[in-house]
């Protein structure tokens, strides 16, 4: 059984459809991208998944064989299914550890004290942020590094899937090679990830399995070499080729 299936799923804005009729599936333990043109419908399709700020008009989506669609974000959140955002998102007036404390004490309602700083601080250095930086204010961070902080209070929550959404938006080629092996051992650590990314060398060297969507409907899906070279695919990031006058 997957560990999310999508079937049929649909969210509309008056009479943009931005979501329509979407289907997939994502087994345990894979890495799975979304890519599309701008206004493709991919950010809506990770907030209708985690409810978060609204779920499916119409549709069916099961995490672990559990439907969630008409749940609440945080009940979702709870049963271990996470998402980061375009923007890194923080507690800025907070240090960088009182943002992954946040993260741990949520995750696992109970936990003692003791125990979620350890996971918190565990998150933070597994992402890269050392000890020296626990203390600094989360809004002086840079770009780089507050998506570190996003993604490292997200796993102190100890997820089963999480979604990413752009990770690599607005960082340097370096950086960029950086996120690339913290996702690949954020998946080492049993979790699954589905990822959007505009940039397609980035969900290239990723992915096992590749999604598509263009105005809202899934143009292609599968293996991701035989995706890219969809000339549907082909034409929605470039343009339908003009024959020469």
């Amino acid at each position: 059984m997957p560990l999310l299936e999508v079937e049929g799923v649909s969210k509309a804005f008056g009479s943009l459809r931005a979501v329509d009729d979407v289907s997939f599936a994502v087994e345990a333990g894979e890495i799975f991208g979304v890519a599309g043109p701008n206004g493709s419908g991919k950010s809506t399709l990770f907030n209708v998944i985690t409810g978060i700020p609204f779920g499916p008009d119409k549709g069916r989506i099961r995490f672990d064989g559990m439907e969630i669609q008409g749940k609440t974000g945080n009940a979702i959140a709870q049963l271990g299914l996470l998402r980061t955002f375009q923007r890194e998102t923080s507690f800025d007036g907070l240090t960088v550890f009182e943002n992954a404390l946040i993260g741990a004490s949520y995750g696992t309602p109970g936990r003692g004290a003791a125990e979620a700083r350890a996971r918190a601080a565990e998150a933070l250095e597994f992402v890269g942020l050392s000890t020296a930086a626990f203390g600094r204010l989360a809004g002086e961070l840079s770009v780089f590094d507050r998506k570190c902080l996003m993604l490292a209070t997200a796993i102190a929550t100890e997820p089963r899937m999480l979604l990413l959404d752009e990770p690599a938006s607005s960082l340097t080629k370096p950086e960029i090679e950086t996120s690339i092996g913290l996702i690949r051992r954020t998946a080492a650590r049993g979790i699954t990830v589905v990822l959007i990314e505009h940039v397609l060398t980035f969900l290239m060297s990723l992915s096992q399995h590749l999604l598509v969507l263009n105005q809202g409907r899934v143009l292609a899906a599968g293996e991701p070499r035989s995706v890219i070279a969809d000339q549907r695919v082909v034409e929605a990031y470039l343009g339908t080729r003009r024959s020469a006058a």
